[in-house]
């Protein structure tokens, strides 16, 4: 077995010399010729009945080459033995709650919050016939009931980056499957596969895709929950388009790289931000009493490059005032984004539920970039400082002198 770095750079990739190329090839092809309708016949109810790979690819809904090579290497990433990709994390999320709950007739999910607004939405709706019981960690056994399908966790969670202990919430669960976002932490730092959970979950949106410019899901799990999960993306077209699989399976090479990089500064802002004046409390890993448990160097292998900042001062104002940061959702790119959880990824959260789970309106979520870190604290300084920068594209402090001697 490689190891991880290795195994970025490499997966996915084994049939590439056969095909006689080097960089990944893009299959935008929707439909492919079936000489044989027989045979292309066969091929359909294969796919129709779960299969990974078939005699022909016969339609893009079934099967897209592109696709199957990433989910190769996020699978290989994650140690199991498949993984499955959708057009978004959101339909990921939806296919893993109908495989494991509509289809099985178990209509019941247990939930720890905080969780993505978008999931905790989704799942209190009722638009999938499910009805959810949210619990904490350690209540987990007591909410689940002949009629639980699913145990919904994310850890670090999102926004204020709790840590669960996997393991220990996979035991509670019993013979009910657990799916872990896993979004946060990336298969650079945690494998919940290697510690029970029967999903792993990842918006590929975010630190897969690295870039700001694809948009798309994946859940890696066991074959055998595979199928069921490629049955549903075919019969709800929720399939990831080829240009988001090529994005995303390019993106896994620099993936440890940039994580760890991205890392790096969230450790050192997170210490700057925890003595700023301008600042309530700071969640981030790294910190000090922050990891009760010892998870961060026994389930994960680093903090990860997300915090969350309360600020004194309204939290909008804050924002408004940054100059370098971005303030837009999504996280995991290479450039700084800082959102207001309370406004925007958890507004359809409950405001009581949301406050009682650690989401306090006054926090904000920073996904750090790979800006130079002490760029960044000028920024985030003087806007939790009260100062009013001027909106800028941000230079270089050595500029063209730098780029002269470069060329």
């Amino acid at each position: 077995m490689t190891r991880l770095r290795t195994t970025a750079v490499h997966g996915g990739r084994d049939d590439l010399a056969d095909l006689g190329v080097h960089a990944l090839p893009i299959d935008l092809s929707t439909t492919y010729p079936v000489p044989d309708q027989a045979e292309g016949g066969h091929a359909l109810q294969a796919f129709a009945d779960g299969a990974a790979h078939a005699g022909s690819p016969v339609y893009a809904r079934l099967h897209n080459p592109t696709v199957a090579r990433f989910e190769r290497a996020l699978a290989a990433l994650e140690g199991t033995s498949a993984a499955v990709a959708f057009g978004s994390g959101m339909a990921a999320v939806t296919a893993v709650v109908q495989a494991a709950c509509v289809l099985t007739g178990k209509p019941h999910v247990v939930a720890v919050r905080p969780l993505y607004g978008g999931t905790d939405h989704l799942l209190s709706s009722g638009l999938l016939g499910v009805r959810t019981t949210y619990t904490t960690a350690d209540r987990v056994a007591d909410a689940v009931t002949p009629d639980t399908g699913l145990v919904v966790v994310e850890t670090p969670a999102n926004p204020n980056l709790d840590l669960l202990d996997v393991a220990a919430v996979v035991a509670r669960a019993g013979d009910v499957p657990v799916v872990v976002d896993n979004t946060f932490a990336t298969p650079v730092l945690q494998n919940p596969a290697a510690l029970g959970a029967a999903y792993v979950l990842h918006s590929g949106t975010k630190y897969l895709g690295g870039h700001g410019d694809v948009l798309g899901g994946v859940v890696a799990c066991a074959e055998e929950l595979a199928g069921p999960l490629r049955q549903v993306r075919i019969v709800t077209g929720a399939v990831l388009h080829p240009l988001g699989g090529y994005l995303m399976h390019r993106g896994l090479a620099t993936l440890p790289l940039r994580v760890e990089a991205a890392q790096r500064g969230a450790v050192e802002l997170a210490r700057r931000l925890a003595g700023h004046p301008g600042v309530e409390f700071v969640r981030h890993p790294s910190l000090p009493g922050a990891d009760p448990a010892g998870l961060v160097g026994t389930q994960m292998r680093g903090p990860g490059a997300v915090l969350a900042l309360a600020t004194r001062e309204d939290p909008v104002a804050v924002v408004r005032r940054l100059a370098l940061v971005t303030p837009a959702v999504s996280l995991g790119s290479v450039d700084t984004l800082i959102e207001h959880p309370a406004a925007l990824t958890h507004r359809l959260v409950p405001g009581e539920a949301r406050e009682a789970s650690g989401v306090p309106a006054n926090l904000l979520r920073l996904s750090v970039g790979l800006e130079d870190v002490e760029d960044l604290w000028d920024d985030l300084d003087q806007a939790l400082s009260g100062s009013r920068a001027k909106r800028s594209a941000p230079s270089s402090p050595r500029g063209s002198r730098e780029l002269a001697e470069i060329h």
